[in-house]
């Protein structure tokens, strides 16, 4: 399954075609678990306080990284879920900082590193979208003593779609689903201006940072401003550029994502951008409990762009569609 079909390229607003002159290419689109250990103490990120920073050793002897805030399950009133956030392709955790800052006075959070991502750590291996479920699996082993609702975006899509098609939904208590294609039909329709990065070979490292910086420009259909940009570009370029296609390239026909969200009854709330509309009138059709929600005028990292409106939504999920199914009580 290809990078462009499952991420599609955003069209770039005129403030990222400004920011993107000279770009050349664009893209968007497996021992015990060591335990939990503080790494550098409270997070430095700006926008938002009293979030630690930790990290952990997985099964298969890496280091990853991830964010944590709000009140442990059992210091929460009923015992609401853990909120695990798992961030796209060759993005930091961080970026779903005004996520954590609404949620961390009633909620725990954590938002994962993936390898090779953030401050994880940049390995050899393990760059599958079989291993990468693992590691989330192992996170939450880890880092949440109960049930969680995994909030994957983009890539993170996938990727907790991995957990649950190998380690099933036991921890779930509800899933959020941001802006990529979960294999129902129709297909996504690759935009014919993109190159996938698998027809590019040792990119010179000047012109993988100016494409990478107009990826990252293409995720906003509001500009957060120069810095913001800049701290991602950072970020976004840390694996090798042949571990980066791995990540755009997992070996699995679009039946095997559809599969592992129907193989769960849990809440699905399927957040996207007009494109993929149709998959989720599909999703709402054939699954016990989804719910869709589309965001018209949002760039890809629609929760950065409608920051309020996805936090709404996100909260109102947690509180009347994953609170009463975890404790018993009759959904309406």
């Amino acid at each position: 399954m290809r990078a462009m079909e499952r991420f599609g390229a955003p069209l770039l607003p005129a403030w990222a075609r400004a920011a993107a002159v000279g770009a050349v290419w664009l893209v968007v689109s497996g021992f015990a678990a060591g335990p939990v250990t503080a790494s550098g103490g409270a997070s430095s990120v700006p926008g938002i306080g009293a979030v630690e920073s930790r990290s952990f050793i997985t099964s298969d002897g890496a280091r990853l990284h991830y964010l944590e805030a709000g009140p442990r399950p059992d210091q929460t009133v009923g015992g609401s879920p853990t909120v695990v956030f798992v961030p796209g392709w060759t993005m930091p955790g961080w970026i779903f900082e005004r996520q954590i800052d609404a949620l961390k006075g009633r909620f725990h959070v954590l938002a994962l590193d993936p390898r090779g991502q953030g401050e994880s750590e940049v390995t050899a291996f393990g760059y599958s979208y079989e291993r990468r479920g693992r590691d989330i699996g192992e996170l939450i082993d880890q880092a949440a003593s109960g049930p969680v609702v995994l909030v994957g975006w983009s890539l993170g899509v996938l990727d907790s779609l991995a957990y649950v098609a190998g380690q099933g939904d036991a921890r779930i208590a509800g899933l959020v689903l941001i802006d990529n294609s979960v294999g129902e039909e129709p297909a996504p329709v690759a935009r014919p201006s993109t190159a996938s990065p698998a027809d590019r070979v040792d990119i010179p490292e000047g012109e993988r940072r100016r494409g990478r910086a107009a990826f990252i420009a293409s995720m906003f259909a509001h500009d957060p401003g120069a810095d913001y940009r800049a701290r991602l570009t950072d970020q976004a370029l840390r694996m090798t550029q042949a571990d980066e296609r791995r990540l755009l390239a997992y070996d699995v026909p679009r039946t095997y994502w559809r599969a592992a969200l129907h193989s769960t009854d849990k809440p699905v709330l399927y957040v996207v951008r007009p494109r993929l509309r149709a998959q989720g009138l599909n999703l709402i059709r054939t699954h016990a409990d989804a719910r869709m929600e589309v965001f018209d005028t949002a760039g890809h990292a629609l929760f950065v762009d409608e920051a309020d409106r996805f936090d709404a939504l996100l909260i109102d999920f947690l509180d009347h569609r994953v609170a009463p199914r975890a404790t018993g009580e009759t959904v309406h």
